[in-house]
């Protein structure tokens, strides 16, 4: 059934490829909500068996930024909605790369240019972990939804700064996200 490593095996690294969605979770301080973000689009790299990126689009929120600032702790977890039933953990620690920060040009060529995009987390791996994930129902992928990169395209440069400004810079726990400084 499950397992344990200091890294990621080979073959989840192919499981992690051939995923669509995965999800992510951070907290903050004793006091901050947990936060669970589902995620997409082509914006997952495995760059090491210790280490992984995800590029991160504007959304109506910033909670994994503004919980970084707090506690560096992020887990990432990815289900297999089809085949040999797997559920995939990865547990580490994470720093946001924005767009205003030098390596950003570096690792953001990493990715598939996304309208929006706002940060780059660079995740080090210390723990992962599978179980049998048997209790996950079969999903059919059909498509990627195009709305938030078709907004973002709207917006603009200037639309998403914006944004930024009015919806970014705090969490929900009135907690900032550094998303301009």
């Amino acid at each position: 059934m499950g397992q344990r490593f200091d890294h990621i095996p080979a073959p989840q690294i192919e499981f992690i490829g051939r995923q669509k969605i995965f999800f992510v979770g951070t907290a903050g301080g004793p006091d901050t909500r947990v936060n669970i973000s589902p995620k997409g689009m082509d914006s997952f790299r495995v760059l090491s068996p210790h280490r992984v990126m995800w590029l991160n689009t504007t959304g109506s929120g910033n909670e994994t930024a503004a919980h970084l600032l707090e506690n560096q702790r992020m887990t990432i977890m990815f289900c297999a909605f089809e085949g040999k039933p797997l559920i995939l953990r990865l547990y580490g620690t994470a720093t946001a790369i924005h767009p205003r920060d030098a390596s950003w040009v570096e690792h953001y060529s990493r990715f598939t240019p996304l309208p929006g995009a706002r940060q780059i987390f660079d995740v080090s791996i210390e723990l992962v972990q599978t179980s049998c994930g048997m209790a996950v129902p079969f999903f059919d992928y059909q498509e990627e939804r195009e709305q938030l990169s078709n907004w973002a395209t709207t917006k603009g440069p200037d639309g998403i700064q914006n944004y930024w400004t009015e919806k970014n810079q705090v969490s929900l726990d009135g907690k900032p996200t550094h998303i301009l400084s």
